[in-house]
């Protein structure tokens, strides 16, 4: 998969989608890790993420919304992407279709923790 395609897959599926496409778009490292996982793995796994960003106060773009699109197409299954950005401060994972020829859902995670006191 080249840097164009997955731009042009990176559409608004989720509000995550525009700054991982811009990321990759300014040179961030992408990939496409081999093999397919089921969609319904994926979800609890992203479910429990969630649960703990929200509880750290983690900056996160879209994994809300990617929880929900996990639920919905639990049957499937998936490719598991991922693009991190040059300065390394987000992190990227994207959920495309067993053939990796569509995005399905994006994600992404600020690398640093909110600073506290």
């Amino acid at each position: 998969m080249t840097r164009d395609d997955l731009a042009e897959m990176l559409a608004e599926q989720t509000p995550a989608c525009g700054p991982a496409r811009t990321a990759l778009l300014s040179g961030a490292t992408f990939g496409v890790w081999p093999g397919q996982v089921p969609a319904d793995q994926v979800f609890h796994t992203y479910r429990t993420r969630l649960r703990i960003t929200q509880k750290r106060g983690q900056a996160t773009l879209g994994l809300t919304e990617s929880v929900g699109l996990l639920r919905d197409v639990e049957d499937e299954l998936l490719r598991i992407g991922w693009i991190d950005t040059t300065d390394r401060a987000w992190a990227f994972t994207l959920f495309l279709n067993a053939t990796a020829t569509t995005v399905l859902a994006c994600t992404g995670v600020a690398l640093s923790l909110p600073e506290t006191d």
